[in-house]
């Protein structure tokens, strides 16, 4: 058979990943006490973690923050966090963690009636449904209507402001949490067999692009960008240009059109039954611009409201302990790196990861004054960009396709890392705008 003529059948992958080695994640795991850790409190090291646990430091802050939302004590029943975790996770067709969260919500005492569907919940649960759609989809339209609706004190069922800001870091942390295991290509558990939404696995095409590295052009060609993005790093780290704040708003703006034209272009699927029961209005999405960026999110300045000077105060005044642990992780995510970038070490990647960071945030909407946008298309290529915005607006998108073809010569890790990123960055904003909310209605 002539070659490239059909796709040959892979032989599914096993482990943790579709998209990873399992012998990389096992051999480049040092994480091996906090799997410990995980099989302590879990009973078992789940496939997130076993991801995760390629970057151990992240790893740790995660456990925590995950342990103190779904098992410390706090104004929402147990069963009621996990029940709002599948909800969140449905948005994004996420068997995997509806799966997981469906036989958490039952060991914590569940009603199982509610797991035939979302009008089977409490009326209180069905009327999250509003700010879940768009905290998964389009955060920016939040306002504090929304909030009032919920904690207003005529309101039947109504949410007092200590539940609404734990229902609402539970929403987003499932949320972004999605964005990892499809960008990740996350594959079910042993055990979670049947009526699953799977990661697509690499085609031949795909499993072709690492085995074409021994062919010494393609090898020759990634190393070549390699050489090239560092260069561009080390040019932006020395320019350190100043521009005027028009010329700076006009590079956000200008990121931000071309970032509309990053669609995937992928079927939509049809939702399996273990996830459609929980989905309200399924065709509500990210993807709702016009191609010239008429309705493009108004812009939030990260002066006016900033995680570090205003989400931070109003979360510790409202769930301390949260507060603390989010903070940890968004610093643990920004600073994580081990100076080296493929095949090279002793480099400095931050510009690279601020890029990255900043890139995700512009999609969102969000922008810094002090940020030239010019340096994020400078640093991102572009398919490194489609990738990007896919996992953090449409995660259930995400193909092995778009994993392997961006950075080609770097490591797994360093992959897992940008999705790190990607899943920080995504929950800080989705955390911004809720927050921004809760403000103008508590004022």
């Amino acid at each position: 058979q002539e070659e490239g003529d059909v796709d040959i059948p892979q032989k599914l992958p096993s482990g943790p990943s579709a998209f990873i080695p399992v012998e990389e994640i096992l051999e480049e795991g040092p994480a091996q006490e906090m799997m410990s850790e995980a099989l302590l409190s879990e009973g078992r090291a789940d496939h997130v973690t076993m991801a995760m646990g390629l970057h151990p430091s992240y790893l740790a802050c995660f456990l925590r923050t995950q342990h103190a939302l779904l098992q410390l004590d706090g104004p929402l029943p147990l069963s009621w966090r996990h029940f709002i975790i599948i909800l969140a996770s449905a948005r994004h067709q996420c068997s995997y963690l509806v799966q997981h969260h469906t036989a958490a919500f039952l060991l914590a005492g569940g009603d199982e009636t509610w797991l035939r569907g979302l009008h089977c919940a409490p009326p209180k649960i069905q009327r999250l449904q509003t700010l879940n759609k768009l905290l998964a989809h389009r955060p920016w339209i939040i306002t504090q209507e929304h909030i009032q609706e919920l904690v207003c004190p005529g309101a039947e069922a109504r949410w007092s402001l200590a539940e609404l800001i734990q229902a609402v870091v539970l929403m987003s942390h499932a949320h972004s949490l999605v964005s990892f295991v499809w960008g990740c290509g996350i594959l079910p558990e042993p055990a979670q067999s049947g009526d699953q939404v799977q990661p697509r696995s690499p085609t031949e095409s795909c499993v072709s692009v690492r085995d074409k590295a021994k062919n010494q052009q393609e090898w020759s060609e990634a190393v070549n960008e390699v050489q090239l993005l560092m260069e561009k790093m080390r040019t932006v780290q020395q320019l350190g240009e100043e521009f005027t704040q028009e010329e700076m708003v006009t590079r956000f703006e200008r990121e931000r059109t071309e970032s509309l034209l990053e669609l995937a272009d992928v079927q939509r699927s049809v939702l399996p039954d273990c996830v459609a029961r929980f989905v309200v209005d399924a065709d509500f999405t990210y993807q709702d611009f016009s191609p010239r960026g008429e309705q493009a999110p108004p812009t939030m300045r990260a002066q006016d409201y900033s995680w570090e000077d205003h989400g931070f105060s109003l979360m510790n005044r409202l769930y301390g302990e949260m507060a603390q642990l989010l903070d940890e992780k968004f610093q643990v995510v920004c600073a994580l790196t081990y100076h080296t970038m493929a095949m090279h070490s002793d480099v400095d990647t931050s510009t690279l990861r601020k890029a990255i960071w900043n890139y995700i945030h512009c999609i969102y909407g969000i922008r810094y004054d002090d940020y030239n946008y010019g340096d994020v298309n400078q640093l991102l290529e572009r398919s490194l960009k489609v990738y990007v915005k896919t996992v953090a607006c449409h995660p259930e998108k995400t193909t092995p396709k778009m994993y392997f073809s961006f950075w080609r010569q770097f490591r797994h890790s360093e992959k897992v890392h940008v999705n790190l990123l990607v899943m920080e960055a995504r929950l800080q904003a989705a955390l911004l705008y809720a927050l921004r909310a809760i403000t103008r209605y508590m004022t």
